[in-house]
Formats: structure tokens, sequence, C-alpha cells
């Protein structure tokens, strides 16, 4: 398709499951930007009037139409009496195979459902049948050439100390948090009360939150980078005020961008005190029988963080070097309705690397923290990814599917079904498939490429991210609080005492 409009008439052969076959119709197509198309579909009277003799074809076989016998009615009788019945059914068949033969002959590839209100659309009296949408559709460009390009690839030979230090901090995780009387020092935590306030008026508040004291305490929208010095010498009782700003992609938008009043209340200082490497440990952290294996399992987990870190750099560098040409403009609604979903795959893969859930929470916060630059570009990867899958045949299989799977299940100490159900029920599994693909692409283009080695350093462990926006968004629906539900069952008592089947609507 160019650049400009065009009007196409189609016939098309919908197929034997379908009560129309040849359907004739006009589409005129506009194009509104590199991923938007307005569609005009026009379906003669002479199509609508066919469907409706096809419908009343199988109806005047067993219409019942007082003072006849069922299905001995007079055929202008039954047209007359069931018309307004049948309309419903004519108009599903014409949409529903006018979109088939748009998908079908179309040479643009949607990436959306038509943007129009079934409901509103009204078969005519007399003359054609019209209706208009807009679909999002995946942008029109030359692959650009993707083979030999010079990549910078993380490579490190993991060693006895970068084993050692992974088991502190995964023994770390299961430690116990214990009262001390000193002040808060750095890597220490606090037990605090948390309260955002722009002016007088509160934004939001965390009765109670755990915090770990180093150098950056991260939200959803915003973050403190002073936070050690802030904390340090902290006691309970203590009050602290700093401030935050939030950042531009922050869910209220009035409040983007803003300078907001952050108090903390200090309820108490805790050490944390990591368990020993004993025999028991080990069987409930994995079951693991012995401490090489499970030097072993650390490994391997560093070893696929390794391999996150090839891919994420080789992603950030095939963007600037494939999208040079890929200056389409994103629709805002695309980029909104794109923003999760691409949020949950980038947490699947950090998942399946084996990171820690703190590591993970950060890593989110700083995905939400710039959320339109970061999906921008994750769509314009995903583009050009998936188009050289396109290209090149690259599918995934049930075995990659399933090792994904087993991946994130032995991360988060799940079994590998449970998991598969979690993600069919949250709708995740076309995440998992195109991460799948994605991976097989960059591996593809690793095996054309020219690498400049460069030594993996490990994230620093510099960063508290509490799961937590500042600002919240004032579309939201709240949580039900704890008095919340007491309020709630206490007003189901009380109706039931009048009447015991009482439920409140």
């Amino acid at each position: 398709m160019t650049n400009s409009d065009m009007t196409t008439n189609f016939e098309n052969n919908i197929g034997p499951d379908t009560k129309s076959t040849d359907l004739i119709l006009t589409a005129d197509i506009q194009k509104v930007s590199a991923c938007e198309r307005h569609v005009k579909l026009t379906i003669p009277q002479s199509e609508v009037e066919r469907h409706f003799q096809q419908e009343f074809d199988e109806l005047e076989k067993s219409a019942y139409v007082p003072g006849f016998r069922p299905g001995k009615a007079p055929r202008k009788l039954v047209e007359k009496r069931f018309r307004k019945d049948v309309s419903d059914q004519v108009k599903n068949t014409l949409v529903v195979n006018a979109l088939a033969v748009m998908n079908q002959r179309q040479d643009f590839t949607a990436i959306s459902e038509p943007n129009f209100q079934y409901d509103s659309l009204v078969l005519p009296d007399d003359g054609p049948f019209v209706f208009e949408f807009g679909i999002e559709v995946r942008p029109e460009f030359d692959l650009p050439e993707w083979r030999g390009l010079k990549i910078e690839k993380p490579v490190r030979d993991f060693s006895s100390d970068d084993i050692d230090a992974t088991m502190r901090q995964i023994l770390e995780t299961h430690g116990e948090l214990k009262h001390k009387t000193e002040p808060a020092e750095l890597n220490d935590y606090i037990e605090t009360k948390l309260t955002f306030k722009l002016g007088e008026q509160i934004l939001s508040s965390i009765n109670q939150e755990t915090i770990r004291i180093c150098p950056t305490l991260s939200f959803h929208d915003g973050s403190i980078g002073n936070a050690d010095t802030l904390l340090t010498g902290a006691k309970p009782g203590d009050v602290i005020t700093t401030t935050i700003t939030l950042t531009e992609d922050a869910a209220n938008p009035e409040l983007r961008g803003k300078t907001v009043d952050v108090v903390f209340e200090i309820l108490a200082v805790k050490k944390l005190v990591a368990p020993a490497l004993s025999e028991t440990f080990l069987e409930r952290l994995g079951d693991y029988k012995s401490e090489t294996e499970f030097r072993e399992s650390v490994h391997d987990m560093l070893q696929r963080q390794l391999e996150l870190e090839q891919r994420v750099q080789a992603r950030r560098q095939l963007t600037e070097a494939l999208v040079i040409t890929a200056n389409w403009e994103l629709p805002p609604t695309l980029l909104q309705r794109q923003s999760e979903r691409e949020f949950r795959r980038k947490i699947l893969e950090w998942q399946r690397s084996g990171y820690s859930q703190e590591t993970i929470q950060a890593y989110a916060n700083t995905l939400r923290q710039h959320n339109t630059e970061e999906t921008t570009r994750a769509l314009k990867e995903h583009f050009i990814l998936e188009k050289i899958a396109e290209v090149e045949n690259i599918m995934e299989t049930e075995e990659d599917i399933e090792l994904e799977i087993r991946l994130i299940a032995a991360q988060k100490g799940l079994s590998p079904r449970r998991v598969r159900a979690h993600l069919e029920k949250a709708g995740e599994m076309d995440i998992l498939r195109n991460q799948i693909i994605e991976r097989k692409v960059i591996d593809l283009i690793f095996e054309h490429a020219t690498f400049k080695e460069v030594p993996f350093q490990f994230r620093p462990s510099n960063e508290n991210a509490i799961d937590w926006a500042v600002a919240s968004d004032p579309n939201a629906i709240a949580e039900a609080t704890t008095e919340d539900l007491k309020a709630f069952r206490r007003e189901i008592d009380s109706k039931k005492k009048i009447d015991n089947n009482a439920k409140i609507k």
C-alpha cells in the first residue's frame, strides 16, 4: 500500500463454514499514520438482499406463522414477519465476512481489533450497508540489513568469588530481620510509615514498609537519590522529610513533573541475619543434595543472567543500528495499550534468568518511570524482529515453551503446571511466545554478527525498590481495605437479620 488513499473491490470465497460465498464489497482505505488506517467498507444492496434470502431459505423450512403449519407459510409472509429478527443475523454475517475479506486480501498486518461499536451498526432498509472503523497496523518499512552487524558482547568467566557473592545474596533473601538498638547504618533495614504530600494534600501513604538503606529508593513514578545519606542514623520515633520529583510517565497526568514531600515516620530499625548454609537449609532451598550442587545451580543462574545481558545489549545496539529509518510516529493509544504487555514481557525475561525479586522490582520501577520511552523503543524493536522472523520462518515450538515455563517455575519455587495455568489465565502465553521468537531472532543475528567482547559487570545492589505509585491513577478503582471488608460484612449481617437470603447488590 502506498501513502495515498486507495479504493479496492473485493470478491472473496469466505469458505464452507459460512452462509455467504463470494462476498463483494468496496474498501476505501486511508492512511492516517504509519501505524493507523481508516477503513470504510461498502457492501452493495444486492449483497445485503442475497444474505437475507439465504437466511429466509433456511427459516422458511420451519417458520411458524399463526394459521399455518410450521414450514407451510407463504414466503412473502415469512419475510414480512421475520425480517427484523433475521436482520441481526444478516448484519453479523456481513460484518464478520467483510472483516475476513479484509484480513485475507489486504497487504497490511493488523495489530489491533477494528475500532467500531457493533451495536451502533444498522442495516439500511434500502441502499448499501456501509460501516467504518479505525485499525492499528504494523508499519511498512524496508527491512534494514541485519547481517554483519558489529555488536559489543558482554562476557565473563564466573569465578568462585562471583558464586560466593551470589550465594550470600540468595541466603540473605531467606534471612531474618532482628531489632537493633543502635541507629540505622548502610544496608540495615527500617520499618517506616510513608506519607506523600503536595502542600497539605495527602497523595498516598503506606502504613508500614520495610526499607533497606541504600543510595536509591525507587517507586513506580519517581526515585529518591540520596536515601542512604537521608536515613543513616535514623532511630525509632524520628520523623525525616525529603522530596521526590515525579516522572513524566506518572499515572496521574496532573502530577507529572511535580515535586512532592515525602515523610518517613521511623517505627523500628533492624539488621538482617542470614541463615547458615546447612544440609537442612539446602534441602529447603531447592532440594540440593550438597553445597557443590547448589554452587553449580548458582553458576547456571549467573550464566542465564549473562545471556540476558547479552540479549539486552544486542537489542539496544540493534535498535540504534536498525531503527535509523524507523522514524514512524506511534499512536498514543498503541503505546498505552502495549506498555503493560511490554512490561510483562521484560519481567518474564528477568524471572526466567534467575534474578531476585528485589532486583526485578528495581528494574520494574525503572521501566515504569520511563514508560513511554521504553515502550516506543521496544515496539520498534519488536516490529523489526517480527519481520525478520517472518522472512526467516522462525517459530516457537512446544519444547521452547515448556523450557521457559520450567525456568520461571524454578525461579518462583512453583510447579511448572501452576506457572502455565497462571500465564494462561493472565493471557500472557502470547507474550511468552513472542519472547521466544524474538530471542531466536537475536540468536540468528548473533550468528551473522561480528563481536567485540567487553567485560560483563554485575548490576550494583544500590537500589531499594518499593512496589508503590506515589501519585496513583485517579481513574483506578481503589483496593478494598480491611475496614471496607468489615463494613461490608456488617451490612450483610444487618440485612440478614431481616431476610436471611438478602444479598448486597
